[in-house]
């Protein structure tokens, strides 16, 4: 299969600025900044909230046109958690996601996960695993001590 050429970003930055330039994408539907988040890699997965994995480039392009198609994902990311190393970098988040309804627009929530790879390019994304989740996700399920000592 062939690779795709990836726009340019930047060199400098860490996984936070390519995330932020994801979830800016999806709010422009600007596809060709979206791709550049993206390593340029055989491998890279995305998986949609219910939908199938969807690996490579090519195809993940192909899935992020055809939501583009019906306009921009007014996608933000909230309570992000990090697990950081010098190689790559894992966001668990939550994604509050507004959605037209025929009452008006309402939020609604997915539960992700960002993982990023230290490149040659820079800091890439490599998967994105996205899973539907409801309002009960805004109240977080964690063995961490509620009252610090």
């Amino acid at each position: 299969m062939r690779k795709l050429p990836l726009q340019a970003a930047n060199l400098e930055g860490d996984a936070d600025e390519i995330e932020a330039a994801f979830y800016d994408a999806m709010q422009t539907a600007d596809i060709e900044k979206l791709m550049a988040c993206w390593a340029d890699e055989d491998d890279i997965v995305c998986i949609h909230p219910g939908g199938p994995r969807v690996v490579g480039a090519t195809a993940i392009r192909a899935t992020f046109e055809a939501m583009f198609a019906n306009g921009s994902i007014r996608a933000s990311p909230e309570r992000v958690r990090k697990t950081v190393t010098m190689g790559s970098c894992v966001h668990n988040l939550l994604e509050r996601v507004q959605v037209l309804t025929p009452s008006g627009p309402t939020d609604a929530w997915v539960i992700a996960t960002n993982v990023y790879h230290k490149t040659a390019q820079g800091w890439r994304m490599v998967a994105h695993h996205a899973s539907p989740g409801t309002s009960s996700e805004i109240q977080e399920v964690s063995d961490a001590p509620a009252v610090l000592h």
